[in-house]
């Protein structure tokens, strides 16, 4: 097939040149083979839904026993300019001296 760099709209792919498009053969479909479509968990075995299931659900970050939880909080400005000096990870720092001074 021959390919282009310029797209035009009836090109839903990068590439193709009309006549590419156009060579395709994928005729529309009839109504009563619209009416004959079924839904996906008709057909569709129940592990292949379970599966999906359990790829939504591992996905992102791991749960933590002891989840951190967000606070609005005011401290001094000069206590802030000291932790952030300091470089990244410099909330985790002022973290563990919060803990050290609360004897945790």
């Amino acid at each position: 097939m021959a390919k282009t760099t310029k797209l035009t709209p009836f090109q839903p792919g990068e590439g193709y040149t009309k006549e590419d498009w156009d060579a395709v053969d994928f005729p529309e479909m009839t109504d009563e083979e619209l009416a004959s479509l079924r839904p996906a968990k008709e057909v569709l075995p129940p592990e292949f839904f379970k599966a999906m299931e359990e790829h939504r659900k591992s996905r992102g970050r791991p749960s933590l026993a002891h989840p951190k939880k967000q606070v609005t909080l005011r401290l001094d400005e000069d206590v802030i300019a000291r932790f952030r000096a300091s470089g990244k990870g410099w909330q985790g720092r002022m973290n563990e001296a919060l803990r050290k001074a609360a004897g945790l």
